[in-house]
C-alpha cells in the first residue's frame, strides 16, 4: 500500500513499500490531492505487478507514456520504471540508417537524402520525444514549399514515409508510445503524365545509332524484353541464356526480397533475338557476363541513351528507361493473359494498371472505327465483310494491313501449328 503525506509548504510526498520490502518516497511537489491519489494508484499497480511478475495494465502502460520528463525521471529513480531514453534527433536518425544493413546502397541513399530534409528543417539536438503530429504536418507543408523544402509530390512522399519509419522505430523501441508521424501519406502516387510510347519506328533508329552490340542489345532487353536497366541487364549471364526453350532467366535485385521473386524466366522474343545473337557471337571464350563493357556501376546509362535518342533525331522521352519496360508490357497485355504479361515483365497486374499499361494513338483509332460500328452493328458488319472479301480477292496483301495493329501479337503465334490447331477436328458440338 502507499500513502500520500502533505508538507506545510503544501508539498506532497508518496510514499510506498516496493516489491522488495523497502519504504521509499516520492515528492511530488505542490499538487492537488485528486492527481496526487491518480499518482498513487498508478503506483500501487505497477509495485503490485512488479511483485507478481505480470505484466502491467493497459491504462497504466499508457498512463506511463504520457508521463513529463520530470514525473518519469522520479518514477525511474526508486526503480518503479526504466529510465526513459531522451536521444537527439541526429543520433537517432545516424543509428537507425546503419543498422539497416537489410537494405541496398542505392536504398541507404535514399535514406540519407530524407535525413538531410529532416535536419535542415529541424533542430539535430531535438530530443526525439518533444515531436508532436503538428510537427509532422509543418514538415509535410515545408518540404513542397517552393521556398522550403521545393520537393516534388513523389519525392515529398517518400521523403516523408522515410521519416515515418524512422520514428516507428522508436516506438518500436519502447522509447515513444505513439508515432507522431503515422498519419503523413507516404504512398507515391503514380504520374502518368510521363507516360510515353516508345514506337517501334523510334526504337529502330535508337538502335541505328547506337555505337555498338551491347548497347543496342542493352536496349532491346528493355524495349522488347521487358528488363529493368541497369539493374537486371548488368547481372545477365550467358548460364542464363536457355537456347533450347528460347527463353531465358532474369535474376531481379528490385524483388528478391521477397519470397519467390529473386527472378523470372523471359521469352526470347523474336524483335530480341538478333541483338543478343549478336553480341554471344562476338563474346569471347569463357566470358560469363552478357554485357561486359558496361558494367560499371558509376556509369550513368540514362544519360548516355539520351545522347543516342537525340542522335537519333528524336526528343528524349521521360523516364527513358521505364517507357520502354511499360512500352513492351502495353503491347504484350494485346495479346497474352494479363498474369502472364505481368510474370514476364515482373511486376503484378495491379502494379501494372497503375503504372505501366498505357492508352496509345492506335486505341483510339480503334475505337473509333468501333463505335462507327455501333450505330448501325448489322449494316456495318455486312458491310465490312463484303469490303474485306472484295479487298482479298484483289489485293493479296489486305490482310496485313487489316492487322496492322496487332502486328506485335506475332511473337505469340506457333508458326509450326495448322489451321486447327492442337485439337482435332469434329463433326459437332
Amino acid at each position: 500500500m502507499a500513502s500520500i503525506s502533505r508538507e506545510p509548504n503544501g508539498r506532497r510526498t508518496l510514499q510506498f513499500i516496493g516489491s522488495d520490502g523497502i519504504r521509499r518516497s516520492i515528492r511530488l511537489g505542490k499538487m492537488s490531492q485528486r492527481l496526487a491519489e491518480g499518482v498513487k494508484t498508478r503506483v500501487e499497480n505497477i509495485v503490485s505487478a512488479k511483485a507478481a511478475r505480470h505484466p502491467l495494465d493497459h491504462d497504466t502502460s499508457v498512463w506511463i507514456g504520457d508521463l513529463d520528463d520530470v514525473l518519469h525521471d522520479k518514477l525511474s529513480k526508486v526503480g518503479l520504471i526504466p529510465k526513459r531514453e531522451s536521444i537527439a534527433l541526429k543520433p537517432f536518425i545516424d543509428a537507425y540508417i546503419a543498422s539497416r544493413v537489410d537494405v541496398k546502397p542505392s536504398t541507404l541513399t535514399t535514406f540519407r537524402r530524407a535525413k538531410n530534409k529532416i535536419l535542415e528543417y529541424f533542430d539535430p539536438k531535438r530530443p526525439i520525444r518533444d515531436f508532436t503530429p503538428g510537427d509532422a504536418d509543418d514538415f509535410s507543408r515545408w518540404l513542397r514549399n517552393p521556398a522550403g523544402g521545393n520537393l516534388s509530390e513523389a519525392t515529398a512522399r517518400k521523403t516523408g514515409s522515410i521519416t515515418k519509419q524512422i520514428f516507428q522505430s522508436a516506438v518500436r523501441k519502447k522509447i515513444l508510445r505513439e508515432n507522431p508521424f503515422a498519419d503523413l501519406v507516404g504512398t507515391v502516387p503514380a504520374n502518368r503524365g510521363r507516360d510515353y510510347f516508345v514506337t517501334r519506328e523510334e526504337a529502330t533508329a535508337v538502335l541505328e545509332n547506337c555505337p555498338d552490340a551491347e548497347w543496342r542489345l542493352l536496349f532491346a532487353l528493355s524495349r522488347y524484353g521487358g528488363l529493368r536497366s541497369p539493374s537486371e541487364t548488368l547481372i545477365l549471364r550467358w548460364e542464363d541464356i536457355d537456347w533450347d526453350k528460347n527463353r531465358m532467366w532474369v535474376r531481379s535485385p528490385k524483388t528478391e526480397h521477397h519470397e519467390g521473386k529473386n527472378g523470372r524466366w523471359v521469352p526470347i522474343f523474336p524483335e530480341l533475338q538478333p541483338y543478343l545473337l549478336e553480341v554471344f557471337s562476338q563474346c569471347a571464350d569463357g566470358e560469363q557476363s552478357v554485357i561486359t563493357r558496361y558494367r560499371n556501376y558509376t556509369q550513368n546509362l540514362g544519360t548516355q541513351l539520351r545522347r543516342i535518342v537525340k542522335a537519333a533525331g528524336l526528343k528524349p522521352w521521360p523516364k527513358l528507361w521505364q517507357n520502354l519496360r511499360a512500352t513492351r508490357e502495353t503491347e504484350l497485355a494485346e495479346c497474352f493473359p494479363a498474369h502472364v504479361v505481368s510474370a514476364w515483365i515482373g511486376n503484378s497486374v495491379a502494379i501494372a494498371a497503375k503504372h505501366y499499361l498505357q492508352v496509345t494513338e492506335e486505341h483510339f483509332e480503334r475505337a473509333t472505327v468501333a463505335n462507327s460500328a455501333l450505330q448501325n452493328p448489322v449494316q456495318s458488319m455486312l458491310a465490312r465483310g463484303r469490303a474485306q472479301s472484295k479487298a482479298a480477292s484483289t489485293n493479296p496483301t489486305s490482310r496485313g494491313r487489316e492487322r496492322q495493329f496487332a502486328t506485335h501479337c506475332d511473337v505469340g503465334e506457333n508458326p509450326r501449328l495448322g489451321g486447327t490447331g492442337l485439337e482435332p477436328t469434329t463433326s459437332s458440338v
